[in-house]
């Protein structure tokens, strides 16, 4: 079963602090390039998986998706999504995505962000939602990048001087890793870029666009203390569609 980290009150509360839960896809630097990465919306069925807030769900329903799924594991991020969602079309599911199957050839579009590095057995999900798919739909997701997610010790490191330096260790080393972000004891699943897109095609999708995300210069110009996130890459952005 995936920790469910987001129903523990300490990160629970940590996390609706966050821009992106206080602001949605605009409080995401992300959610520029991601959005672009999106197929036509309009009469589309959507799921959302790993829907938090349903932000991204109400966005699908806002350009005219003809219905919504949104599905999480946690309570108190579904109980949130429900009472700010207004939408008929919009409709939200309680479930662990480590053994989820959402119905087969019914989705155009699947969309996750930053869930899939949660996933212990990110293969069978890969293949589940893969035949949720109707022919030609597509993936959009996010997750950690592999860069973020491979030390152990999951920290900037600052030279003698004082430029901060993110550690690569253990890259090839995939499995579990620790963290202590907005709580301790935070589990996820560290994978290299080439297992992220070896079990995409395996479970027969056709990769159509990876981007290594870090922010702008014209993002870090408006957001100064966003400039060592340009040391390295922050999130691995993949679309593919069902061949």
């Amino acid at each position: 079963m995936t920790q469910n980290i987001y129903d523990d009150e300490t990160f629970f509360a940590g996390y609706s602090q966050l821009a992106r839960s206080v602001h949605g896809l605009d409080g995401a630097p992300e959610w520029p390039v991601l959005c672009a990465m999106l197929p036509e919306l309009v009469g589309r069925s959507v799921l959302d998986l790993g829907c938090g807030f349903g932000w991204f769900s109400r966005f699908a329903a806002g350009e005219g998706a003809a219905s919504v799924l949104g599905v999480d594991v946690s309570a108190k991020m579904l109980e949130r999504a429900r009472r700010e969602t207004d939408d008929s079309r919009v409709a939200y599911e309680r479930a662990d995505l480590e053994d989820y199957a959402p119905p087969v050839d019914a989705f155009d579009l699947a969309y996750s962000s930053l869930a899939y590095h949660y996933i212990d057995d990110l293969a069978g999900l890969y293949g589940r939602v893969h035949a949720a798919l109707k022919p030609g739909g597509a993936l959009v997701c996010s997750v950690e990048h592999p860069i973020m997610t491979a030390p152990v010790r999951q920290e900037w490191l600052v030279d003698a001087d004082g430029r901060a330096a993110w550690p690569v260790n253990g890259y090839h080393d995939e499995g579990r890793r620790v963290s202590n972000w907005l709580a301790e004891g935070v589990v996820k699943r560290h994978r290299t870029i080439a297992t992220y897109l070896d079990l995409l095609l395996g479970a027969g999708f056709r990769l159509d666009k990876l981007v290594e995300w870090a922010p702008s210069p014209e993002q870090v110009a408006n957001e100064p203390g966003w400039v060592k996130e340009r040391e390295r890459p922050f999130f691995l952005l993949i679309a593919a569609s069902r061949a």
